[in-house]
């Protein structure tokens, strides 16, 4: 970048080795530069009246002004580094133009921590160093990560026998991730190894402005703690950027546009105005923007947060979040069933950390519990927003235990709860909340939350296996959700009503499960679809017709991937085992039960208390032992139980050669520009971290849009993007 322009400016939060990198730079281009590379640090300048005379001086101009600052660089083939530009952001940018006009053959080298924006700039966004991944912190993999080599680097420098190793490299990996890979951090963190344990040091970590505090001696003064560089970049913020810095710091896990709108504006900060101060908080790298979506790097958050304490507004902004978060959840229950069900999948997920952390306040709070409930029920349309029923059952038990005489929304968090642990196979703590919803519903005469008793009590009916009365239960409910108008609420009753005609033999089944899947279809809810899917192959399964229940039940499971539903997919992998064992195909059947295992197991659950499909799993297996002997049916189970979900979802499409698009779909067309580039690059082998080193982004960007594309493209694996890619250029020459 540096060769293809004549000024290049490297951006970044501060900490993020932005000076080390401008260094390095001008050590390695040094000689293409016979007049010398310059480094001017301008952070001990706080007036920019004496810029000029700065740098004048530095690279031995006999007068300090202008014109002969000009004259002295005219004819010089030189490279100047103006190290820390952003408290003198107006007077570098002048100078730097004045200086790239009167000196051809001048490059100009500036750190910042927003751009100069002068003409013809490049900029550099300098990420933090990459992390390990909860799921990857292996001792290889941490081994080889840039935060974990830095920290066993420092810390060897203070304790040279200190080694990260199997003992120690799960509180490495953690703490790394902790401080977002930021450089300094990481190196402040590694020089308390002199009296901590990294177990100790992670501990500490929620008060990391006091704990990391020990700088060397040679470092600029705002570099020796972490609270002096972020005072630094606080310092150099107007009052509304600093304002807008600590009301963002109540967001967990990122924000868009309406959510910065509806919790941010007000009380000193004009709604007109935020979008402005956001755009200057991004410029000044406070901010990062993630495509439609923006965030702050933990330890950035963390220091509004204390901030916001600090001023005494933390409560009202933790309320206008609280109340984004509960329009939030109303509105996705009101819209579930219909076309944007997939578009209210993904927004939840991404907004998890945001309804956590409210949901976390209301019950921390007093008197605010009854909000707490009225948000964990509303998600029951959405129970893929939670990491697994037993999160759900974690906020309603809470709320539940703290507002005994919220009567309305404690009936209908009663019913969702009763719903969430039989999920989880425990029809045992079911039992009571349904009665008292019940109770409660009948004495207030709420004729919705009656339907959510009776409709739940059937359901726990189908899980135990009494068929006939949730088929009777189930009617009733169907009834009563369909005479309130309800058409999300109705389709739930009607689905489990065709798996309960399906499982006990009724005639009615192949009508009940085509009005299921024709429903959902209708209202173009997919997520809704692969469980008509699935019930419907079922019973083309019960009825003998093979071939259609596995080509319907490998579409269920397409749509279960987009949908990221593990209990779902789980269902449907359990499913094809069944069908592929009465297709007699023994080996991969039992491979495909022991994947499915894999999946209840990932997400908590099992089918012990799934009682309505228990009987099937055990006569499948029973076939399978018989057929291969414990030997060979225990090694095929024991390959698939070691399969992640992704991979039990992969074996399950057994689509080797398949591809997710239809064949005359040009898949280019599918995605956007950057996600072609990406492609390309995948299609020639490149690792994500090679992919984000390529196109100069994030390595954290390179990997959501590898997702995206898969998600576009029906895929789930990197190599059918290979091939479909190799393909699309074979038949392009």
């Amino acid at each position: 970048m540096l060769s293809a322009g004549r000024l290049l400016t490297l951006t970044g939060p501060g900490g993020v080795g932005k000076t080390r990198l401008a260094r390095r730079i001008a050590a390695e281009t040094s000689r293409q530069f016979p007049d010398g590379v310059w480094l001017i640090d301008l952070a001990p300048l706080m007036v920019g009246d004496l810029l000029t005379e700065t740098v004048a001086g530095t690279v031995g101009c006999p007068r300090p002004d202008m014109d002969c600052l000009a004259e002295h660089l005219r004819d010089k083939r030189m490279l100047m580094v103006l190290d820390n530009c952003e408290h003198l952001l107006p007077q570098c940018a002048a100078l730097a133009h004045e200086l790239l006009a009167m000196a051809p053959e001048l490059r100009l080298l500036a750190t910042s921590r927003q751009a100069l924006h002068v003409a013809d700039e490049r900029i550099l966004e300098v990420p933090p160093l990459t992390v390990p991944k909860a799921a990857d912190a292996s001792m290889d993999g941490a081994r080889q990560n840039e935060a974990v080599r830095l920290f066993e680097d420092r810390a060897a420098s203070v304790v040279p026998e200190f080694k990260v190793d199997d003992g120690n490299v799960m509180a490495v990996a953690s703490l790394c991730r902790r401080l977002d890979g930021i450089p300094l951090a990481i190196e402040l963190a590694a020089a308390r190894v002199l009296v901590l344990s990294v177990e100790q040091i992670l501990t500490r970590l929620d008060d990391r402005f006091r704990l990391l505090t020990t700088g060397p001696t040679t470092a600029p003064a705002r570099q020796k703690t972490l609270r002096a560089l972020l005072d630094w970049s606080y310092d150099l913020c107007s009052a509304d950027e600093r304002l807008l810095w600590e009301r963002l710091s109540v967001f967990s896990g990122g924000w868009d546009v309406e959510a910065i709108e509806h919790v941010c504006a007000g009380d000193g900060m004009a709604g007109e105005t935020v979008l402005d101060v956001l755009h200057q908080l991004v410029d000044k790298s406070v901010v990062l923007r993630r495509g439609p979506r923006f965030e702050m790097l933990d330890t950035l958050r963390q220091y509004g947060w204390e901030r916001l304490a600090a001023s005494g507004q933390d409560k009202a902004v933790r309320l206008r979040h609280r109340d984004w978060c509960r329009d939030l959840a109303a509105r996705s229950e009101a819209e579930w069933f219909g076309e944007l069900q997939m578009d209210w999948l993904g927004r939840l997920a991404q907004e998890q950390g945001n309804v956590r952390a409210a949901l976390e306040f209301c019950l921390s709070e007093p008197g605010e519990a009854w909000a707490a409930l009225e948000v964990a029920a509303a998600m029951w349309s959405h129970r893929l927003s939670w990491s697994s029923p037993s999160e759900g059952h974690h906020w309603l038990e809470r709320g539940l235990a703290q507002e005994p005489d919220a009567e309305a929304i404690r009936a209908k968090a009663l019913w969702v709860d009763a719903w969430l642990v039989l999920l989880r196979g425990d029809p045992d703590a079911a039992k009571p909340l349904l009665e008292e919803c019940r109770t409660l519903a009948e004495r207030l005469g709420d004729e919705a939350q009656l339907a959510g008793a009776v409709h739940i009590t059937g359901f726990s009916a189908l899980l135990a296996g009494d068929f006939a009365r949730a088929s009777t239960l189930l009617e009733e409910a169907l009834v009563r959700r369909r005479a309130l108008g309800n058409r999300g609420h109705a389709w739930v009753v009607l689905f489990q009503l065709a798996m309960t005609a399906v499982l006990m033999g009724d005639p009615r089944s192949a009508e009940l499960c085509e009005e299921v899947l024709e429903t959902s279809r209708q209202a173009k809810a997919e997520w809704s679809v692969s469980y008509g899917l699935w019930v419907t192959a079922l019973d083309r399964w019960r009825q003998g017709s093979l071939r259609d229940a596995v080509t319907m039940m490998r579409e269920a499971v397409r749509l279960k991937l987009r949908c990221n539903d593990h209990l779902g997919l789980a269902q449907c992998i359990e499913g094809l085992a069944w069908i592929l064992t009465d297709d007699k195909q023994y080996e991969q059947a039992a491979q495909m039960l022991g994947a499915a295992h894999g999946v209840w197991r990932s997400i908590g659950t099992s089918l012990s208390g799934l009682r309505h499909l228990a009987g099937a799993h055990d006569r499948c297996e029973a076939t399978l032992r018989q057929n291969l002997r414990e030997g060979r049916f225990k090694a095929a189970f024991d390959r698939g139980a070691e399969l992640t979900p992704d991979q039990a979802a992969t074996l399950a499409l057994d689509e080797r050669g398949q591809e997710g698009v239809p064949p005359e779909t040009d898949v280019a067309s599918v995605l956007t520009r950057r996600e072609r580039e990406i492609a390309e690059c995948v299609a020639k082998g490149l690792s994500n971290k090679e992919i984000a080193e390529s196109l100069v982004i994030s390595q954290r960007t390179a990997e959501c849009h590898v997702e995206n594309i898969l998600r576009k493209l029906n895929f789930t694996s990197r190599s059918q993007i290979v091939k479909t890619w190799a393909s699309r250029q074979s038949d392009q020459e």
